[in-house]
């Protein structure tokens, strides 16, 4: 239980999806429904940079210091900043991330189920998925009943021939120029130039 609380907290594809498709939607509500695809795909109607701060909105609030910096420098083995100008980059990129992220997660995700998986859950994608019996007949007919028990056998299948006709003796040195017993013999000189 406790594991599915976990992900119920968290945004998930789903509602980010659902709500970029919002977005879109508001965005595009004054086109008819008549309108050239491409002409609806020319101009996006949503971009991540809205989701990203403004630069004057990232001077008045940092939330993670210089000392905090080094330290998560220090923890994920990256050199500290070499100048007073790359760690203030570095600053406002963290800040940044760190902003994104908080909009990411400030998504309304009531009455969306947790993400278990990314597949396909048409009915189409389920019938191609089951397993019917005429996808097991080749296996089954391999298998024969033995004894009084009828018990299953599987019969031995036979080897398949190779496309090209000829076996592979198992011989590797077959192609070497030179042999030593066991072990082929590559020509070198001794001085090394």
């Amino acid at each position: 239980m406790a594991y599915y609380r976990v992900w119920s907290s968290r945004p998930s594809l789903r509602s980010l999806y659902s709500a970029t498709k919002q977005a879109a939607l508001r965005s595009t509500r004054h086109l008819s429904s008549g309108s050239d695809p491409a002409s609806l795909l020319s101009k996006p109607s949503w971009s991540a940079k809205s989701l990203l701060p403004e630069t004057a909105n990232l001077a008045q609030s940092p939330t993670v210091s210089s000392k905090q910096l080094h330290h998560l420098l220090r923890l994920s083995a990256l050199p500290p900043p070499s100048s007073a100008a790359e760690e203030e980059e570095m600053l406002k990129t963290l800040e940044s991330q760190i902003h994104f992220v908080k909009e990411v997660q400030s998504i309304d995700t009531t009455n969306v189920s947790p993400l278990r998986s990314i597949r396909d859950e048409t009915e189409e994608a389920q019938m191609e998925n089951t397993i019917h019996r005429k996808d097991l007949e080749a296996a089954l007919e391999q298998e024969r009943y033995v004894g009084r028990a009828k018990r299953i056998q599987r019969t031995k299948a036979e080897k398949p021939a190779h496309p090209d006709g000829e076996a592979w003796d198992g011989d590797a040195l077959k192609l070497a120029s030179k042999t030593m017993g066991r072990f082929f013999v590559v020509q070198s000189s001794r001085d090394k130039r």
